[in-house]
């Protein structure tokens, strides 16, 4: 599932870059990520690098999130500081998110050309845990 994204698309892009501007330090947070639910209500987030690793800001706003009793994302976007625009998430936050909210769309593309994918079509022939198989028989 594709779509080009809409006002509020762009909206929620608009709150992730504010957050890009304003929040990170060009040195341990430069992502911000921002997602809504189905609610309406934003939720915000950067992430925290360390050399060991460390979470990315999608997985920072699903913490955020489930800290503020948001349990029903419906899209999520990254942006990077310094004006760099969207930022498609990784390969291991591909994953979590299709894991958490396996119905998530996410914002992704360049300027004029952002879009609106489903989640699992970022991650084809993905894994799914046992727990979230449904049962067919």
């Amino acid at each position: 599932m594709t779509s080009q994204t809409d006002d509020t698309d762009r909206e929620l892009v608009e709150a992730a870059a504010e957050v890009a501007r304003t929040r990170t330090d060009g040195e341990d947070q430069t992502v911000a990520a921002a997602a809504r639910a189905r609610d309406g209500r934003i939720v915000t987030g950067v992430n925290v690098y360390h050399f060991t690793g460390g979470p990315c800001a999608e997985l920072v706003v699903l913490g955020a999130a489930a800290a503020q009793g948001v349990r029903d994302l419906e899209t999520i976007v990254a942006v990077g500081d310094r004006d760099r625009g969207v930022i498609p998430p990784c390969g291991r936050c591909r994953q979590v998110l299709l894991d958490h909210y396996p119905s998530l769309r996410v914002i992704v593309g360049q300027g004029d050309r952002t879009r609106v994918v489903a989640v699992a079509d970022l991650l084809p022939e993905s894994y799914i845990w046992a727990d979230q198989q449904t049962d067919t028989g």
